[in-house]
């Protein structure tokens, strides 16, 4: 949460390429983190770089989770809200942070 405190909300734009040469902007909200320290199952601390493909998992206290990208997370009265593709806003259900019961990057 604390390296969210700087962070911004931004457009981020992926153009999707179909022939004969047709392009198909897709238009998402994120936050605008390059890099996040993170702890790997050793607990030991590093910097992982934020890309497209980065992915976040949720799980939540009953056993649930989403999947989506992380670049789309955004905080926003006490829940999580993201994106589960670059290319339209396809919204995930927002998540209460009291449900979560663990958050992984992949």
């Amino acid at each position: 949460m604390e390296q969210f405190a700087h962070a911004q909300k931004e457009t981020k734009t992926t153009l999707f390429i179909a022939p004969p040469y047709v392009f198909f902007p897709g238009i998402v909200d994120g936050n605008s983190l390059k890099e996040i320290k993170v702890l790997d199952k050793n607990e030991r601390a590093f910097i992982l770089p934020v890309t497209n493909h980065t992915s976040v998992k949720i799980t939540k206290n009953d056993g649930a989770h989403t999947t989506f990208y992380f670049n789309t997370l955004l905080l926003q009265d006490s829940t999580i809200t993201g994106s589960k593709t670059h290319f339209f806003e396809a919204h995930i259900r927002p998540i209460k942070f009291m449900d979560i019961a663990k958050i992984e990057l992949q």
